[in-house]
């Protein structure tokens, strides 16, 4: 039963990406924008950012 639950809490947690999504289209909706977009989609990214972080690139 234990190695049940904790099989669940980790296939709950691995979907974090999923609820970070509607965050991640408005900013790249936002970014569509010329201008103006940038600077309107970094609130969006930064919720998208705190739900799921990505990596960054180098």
């Amino acid at each position: 039963m234990r190695v049940c639950l904790l099989w669940l809490c980790c296939i709950l947690l691995s979907g974090c990406g999923l609820f970070a999504a509607p965050c991640r289209v408005g900013s790249a909706a936002l970014k569509i924008v010329p201008l103006a977009g940038q600077v309107a989609a970094a609130p969006t990214d930064a919720c998208a950012n705190a739900i799921d972080p990505t990596p960054t690139r180098s």
